[in-house]
């Protein structure tokens, strides 16, 4: 592999459960983005949002997807919104294989139903609904690959193997 995996979806979407399996069936590093925001800021998330603002965290965002562009091939973990950026787009798609992680609505709102505290964007079931359906149309277009996640992380990793094969 000599380009990055960028996986992209919704939050709840399995993309760092996924892309943990993934590095590892392709043997590189798995790079989670949010984590990496953390480690640079020494903040958590919602401490960014909350502190710094929407607009801050998707520079630091911004910041962690280039360091990730430039380093080794790696399977790298995307927040939720950051395909929702042009130069973003353009970065993943032109430095890997960007793979969009499709997951029903109805399966989200499971998954991430005693998560909310930990999603500033999403604070309550309808906002979950409304970034769906904002996001959608972006992911389609950004994604070179589209997988449904709605099941088994090693199962869709290696569903993800199949098409970028």
């Amino acid at each position: 592999m000599n380009r990055h995996v960028y996986l992209i979806g919704m939050p709840g979407s399995g993309k760092s459960t996924v892309g943990r399996a993934l590095a590892k069936l392709l043997d590189v590093p798995f790079i989670d983005l949010d984590a990496e925001i953390e480690d640079a800021a020494r903040k958590t998330i919602p401490e960014i949002f909350r502190q710094d603002g929407e607009v801050a965290f998707r520079e630091l965002e911004r910041s962690a997807l280039l360091r990730a562009s430039d380093g080794a091939s790696a399977v790298v973990s995307c927040g939720g919104g950051a395909p929702l950026r042009e130069d973003n787009q353009r970065l993943m798609r032109d430095t890997g294989t960007v793979v969009w992680l499709n997951v029903p609505l109805a399966s989200l709102r499971r998954r991430i139903r005693d998560l909310l505290d930990t999603r500033p964007l999403v604070t309550d079931p309808l906002d979950l609904e409304r970034i769906y359906q904002e996001r959608d149309a972006v992911y389609r277009k950004v994604a070179h690959r589209e997988v449904s996640a709605d099941g088994d992380p090693v199962a869709v990793a290696k569903a993800i193997l199949e098409v970028i094969a």
